[in-house]
């Protein structure tokens, strides 16, 4: 059954909702006077036909756009998870991964896109060790997919005392979400855990073991969730998060077997890769993969990654030298 009041929201089906909106007035219409008036029953009958082949036409009409949509989210999911993990380099390293996490969120906020924490574990100095973040939004993964690999900042940290540049790093995964899943996890190969979440959502999260933790012993793969209010959400957050990250693992070693011009151009998308460069002494991000580099580091870092991100998915190649 169509959902009328959520095809007049979308403006390719809202004259489509309407119409069928007409045509159901009008068949209830025709049913009433049937049954009040046995004697137009003929009548009444090819009216009511008429009135179901316009229906079905129309419905056709719809259930095709929304297959379309099926398909394009196939293609491009609209829904990503954003993990960031600190690398090499102790504080440092954790700050520069709140940091990222903190300068993809404002490009999502400037997009439009819906971001939510999934999960995070703060260092002392309230950077991240490891961060989890759902983003949903249009074509997002198109974005946000060149995203994943090492990132290295160079810069004199704010507990340095003699002045020296430290290189530090962070790695980056970007999951998609699919609706279709390729794959069946058995479930004798993952163990799950649950804790009292310390986070957000009131006394009852912090009160009952709502906290989700998932490990596939196959591959050592452990995914967490801990901000949905209820442990079943969580488990559902962590589960679906759990096959992108075995989805992509697959898509990986297919990649590894199939080099293209693409890989060569942007990279296996593996998240042990370095890719980019945060120079702050030059005011400098350098992709090392199209080898370009772009100015205005604080501002870059504020979110404004919209140049890096075209440029990525144009595969513009520059002439920015290997640091």
């Amino acid at each position: 059954m169509l959902d009328l009041d959520e095809l007049k929201k979308d403006h390719r089906t809202n004259y489509l909702a309407l119409m069928l909106e007409k045509i159901l007035r009008e068949e209830a219409e025709v049913r009433e006077m049937l049954a009040s008036d046995e004697t137009l029953h003929e009548l009444a009958s090819k009216e009511l036909k008429t009135i179901q082949e316009e229906k079905e036409r129309i419905e056709k009409q719809v259930e095709d756009i929304l297959e379309k949509d099926k398909e394009e989210e196939e293609e491009s999911p609209n829904e990503i998870v954003i993990e960031v993990r600190a690398g090499a380099g102790g504080d440092e390293a954790s700050l520069f991964a709140w940091e990222l996490a903190h300068m993809y969120e404002r490009f999502c906020e400037m997009q439009g896109f819906n971001w939510k924490t999934n999960y995070e574990s703060k260092s002392d100095l309230s950077g991240y060790k490891e961060a989890s973040f759902e983003v949903k939004g249009k074509d997002i993964y198109n974005k946000m997919r060149y995203e994943t690999g090492v990132h290295r900042v160079q810069r004199i940290p704010a507990t340095e005392k003699n002045g020296r540049v430290h290189t530090s790093t962070a790695s980056v995964a970007v999951l998609p979400i699919r609706k279709k899943v390729n794959f069946v996890i058995n479930p004798a190969d993952f163990d799950m855990e649950y804790s009292r979440s310390g986070g957000k959502g009131g006394q009852n999260v912090n009160k009952v073991e709502t906290a989700v933790r998932i490990i596939h012993k196959p591959t050592g793969l452990d995914v967490r969730s801990t901000n949905e209010r209820s442990q079943l959400a969580n488990r559902e957050k962590a589960m679906s998060i759990l096959i992108a990250k075995l989805q992509q693992l697959e898509e990986e070693v297919e990649a590894k077997k199939y080099a293209g011009v693409r890989k060569e151009q942007i990279g296996s998308g593996d998240r042990s890769e370095k890719i980019r460069t945060y120079n702050f002494a030059q005011d400098r991000v350098t992709d090392h993969r199209i080898k370009k580099s772009w100015h205005n580091l604080p501002k870059i870092l504020d979110g404004y990654i919209g140049d890096i991100i075209e440029s990525l998915n144009s595969g513009e190649v520059g002439n920015a030298e290997e640091e």
